[in-house]
C-alpha cells in the first residue's frame, strides 16, 4: 500500500495548504481571537491585569517609586497565576464530562505509580 502513494516534490504544500483550505473552517483572525475570547473569557482579562501591572511597574521603576513598582510587580506575578489557572481549568471545562472525573485521574496516576 505504501508503495502507490506518490513521494512529495518541493511545492506539494502549496497544493496541500489549498485542498486544506477549502475544507477546514474559513474564519477570520479577528473571529477566532472573538471565538476564542468567548469560549474562556477569564484568560484575556488575566492577561489584560498582567500587562497593566507590568506597564504600570515599568512606569513607576522610571519614575523612582521603588514601592509601587514592587507591588506591581507581585501583582503581575499573582495576574500570570491567575491566567495560568483559568488557561488550565479552560482546558479541563471544554473536556466531555466522562473524562473530568478527578478520582479516576488520581487512580490512573497510583497505578502508574505502583508499577514502577
Amino acid at each position: 500500500m505504501a508503495e502507490n502513494i506518490p513521494k512529495p516534490t518541493g511545492l506539494d504544500w502549496v497544493k496541500l495548504r489549498q485542498d486544506m483550505d477549502d475544507v477546514s473552517n474559513n474564519e477570520t483572525p479577528w473571529e477566532r481571537i472573538l471565538r476564542k475570547c468567548k469560549e474562556n473569557p477569564l484568560v484575556p482579562g488575566g492577561a489584560a491585569i498582567t500587562v497593566g501591572a507590568l506597564s504600570y511597574g515599568l512606569y513607576s521603576f522610571v519614575m523612582d517609586r521603588r514601592q509601587m513598582q514592587q507591588k506591581m510587580m507581585r501583582l503581575r506575578v499573582g495576574a500570570q497565576l491567575f491566567t495560568i489557572l483559568a488557561a488550565v481549568g479552560g482546558v479541563v471545562y471544554s473536556l466531555p464530562p466522562e473524562k473530568r472525573n478527578l478520582n479516576d485521574f488520581i487512580k490512573s496516576g497510583e497505578r502508574v505509580i505502583d508499577a514502577k
